[in-house]
């Protein structure tokens, strides 16, 4: 096997003192915007309550209960979105668990509460007005916030289903027929998904016996020393041709030059803007990954560029890419790749979110074309911030080269 490298390494020249050191980027908000972000959360927690409250059929101490419980929410909301600066522990695990359960509760809840305003208001405008459809909506906005929380721990609680894809290649030689690739992205190793949670996922994707695995980014959620110890299962990831990863933007939220090194020391090939030429049963076959395609904002040198990865590549050997996020493709396509493997969507997470995926990104998950370029779009194996997954299940991909007809 033989690799080919076109991307510069980490630069000093970053006016980023962290990023210099490898440390995670600190995200702050000054002191007005913090505080703005506190007054709406409160207010849309208090049109909840005003909204569902008065109307259940319940005694008044249930009510109380559970306008203690939006005064807890309002609370925990912040707290756990902060709780990464929080370095005492297990208070930051813990609030970082009850936050961003929080968030999720909050999400579906929110959400529901408006839409049933808006069955209210429709109902009032065509003169069908009935007090039982108020207590009734009431009381559904809840039974369903409860089922979509429930079922949405479940679903990002256990291990990720495997998602099996053929993928069409033009002129792809025989000797690549059947090659398969395990997609893993998007996991986010943090406070609440850790070396269990990885155990899991490595022991699946090594008894799909793959010729290649491919990571796809945002692979963790916090610094080398808090995390090492979790990402560690990920070095006995097994394949006929190993384990190649690209970054994604959490990778530069956590630090991405300790990142990089400390993939590379457990043995994983973290390709930036570079790629590697597999000899495959006598066929060539070229796998690429860029950088993320927000990384210039973090460090100008590591601007994210599929053509910069690709140069000197074999011509007539297929070309796979490694992109963390969807958007890429176009500049992938016109570097001439056949597959772009991405994630980044998560495909949306849970409802109603991935219907807003579009207005930032051109594919929300599954196989797409692009000219001669297919594209995979994974919803991802882990899942960021709530641990809530509802109607976007996660997901370990097994692909499959097979030749394009027509």
């Amino acid at each position: 096997m033989s690799q080919s490298s076109q991307a510069s390494q980490a630069s000093p020249a970053s006016s980023d003192a962290a990023h210099l050191h490898g440390k995670p980027t600190k995200r702050t908000l000054p002191a007005r915007p913090r505080w703005l972000m506190l007054a709406i959360i409160a207010l849309l927690h208090a049109y909840i309550g005003w909204r569902l409250l008065p109307p259940l059929p319940v005694a008044a101490v249930w009510k109380v209960l559970g306008g203690l419980w939006l005064v807890a929410s309002t609370v925990l909301i912040p707290l756990g979105l902060m709780s990464r600066a929080i370095q005492k522990e297990p208070l930051a695990t813990l609030l970082t668990w009850t936050g961003m359960t929080a968030i999720g509760v909050f999400s579906t809840l929110f959400v529901l509460t408006l839409l049933r305003d808006v069955v209210l208001g429709a109902a009032m405008l065509f003169s069908t007005h009935d007090p039982q459809l108020v207590v009734r909506s009431a009381v559904i906005v809840l039974a369903l916030t409860a089922v979509a929380t429930i079922l949405g721990f479940y679903n990002a609680r256990r291990l990720a289903r495997v998602v099996h894809v053929d993928v069409p290649i033009a002129d792809l030689p025989p000797e690549l027929k059947g090659f398969t690739i395990v997609q893993l992205s998007d996991i986010h190793v943090s406070s609440t998904i850790r070396r269990g949670y990885i155990d899991a996922i490595v022991d699946a994707s090594n008894a799909l016996d793959p010729d290649l695995v491919a990571i796809t980014g945002d692979l963790v959620d916090g610094g080398v020393p808090a995390l090492r110890e979790h990402i560690a299962p990920l070095a006995r990831l097994t394949s006929r041709h190993g384990t190649y990863v690209c970054t994604g933007n959490h990778e530069y939220y956590s630090g991405a030059p300790a990142w990089v090194e400390e993939l590379r020391r457990i043995g994983l090939t973290v390709l930036e803007n570079e790629h590697v030429v597999l000899d495959h049963e006598g066929a060539w076959l070229t796998v690429a990954g860029v950088t993320d395609f927000t990384a210039h904002h973090f460090d100008p040198e590591k601007r994210s560029d599929p053509l910069a990865a690709v140069a000197g590549a074999p011509e007539d050997a297929p070309r796979v890419l490694l992109a963390h996020q969807p958007r890429s493709a176009p500049a992938a396509h016109e570097a001439g790749f056949d597959l772009q493997l991405s994630g980044h969507t998560h495909g949306g997470q849970f409802w109603p979110w991935m219907y807003f995926v579009p207005l930032q990104q051109p594919y929300v998950h599954g196989l797409h074309r692009l000219g001669r370029l297919a594209i995979y779009v994974s919803r991802g194996t882990g899942y960021w911030g709530p641990p809530k997954r509802f109607g976007a299940p996660s997901e370990i991909t097994r692909l499959r080269l097979v030749p394009k007809v027509g």
